[in-house]
């Protein structure tokens, strides 16, 4: 996956629909939450078992969800002006310290 190229291309989508206006980092990460929300729907109820074996309609409406929670993230990034890539690595390199 590069990023900088997904990220180019979440912009001509939100530049050709004018909605930039409304991607303030506040309602960008309050939308993140919003489709957690709906990913974490997919699973209320089940047990472990059948979280794990999701019919092939739940597991493309997860994706879904893992899509809108990724993207909302990387226009989060580029709102505040982070590097989704050198976030996540550095995060990573903190969890590989203090968990290995």
């Amino acid at each position: 996956m590069n990023i900088a190229e997904l990220t180019t291309r979440l912009h001509a989508i939100r530049d050709r629909n004018d909605w930039r206006q409304f991607h303030a980092p506040k309602n960008l990460a309050m939308a993140a939450s919003v489709e957690m929300a709906e990913l974490v729907e997919i699973f209320q109820w089940l047990s472990e078992d059948q979280s794990r074996s999701l019919p092939a309609d739940k597991l493309e409406h997860a994706g879904q969800e893992v899509g809108d929670v990724v993207l909302y993230l990387l226009l989060l990034c580029s709102e505040l002006g982070l590097d989704m890539e050198q976030v996540v690595r550095a995060k990573l390199a903190d969890s590989e310290r203090r968990f290995s």
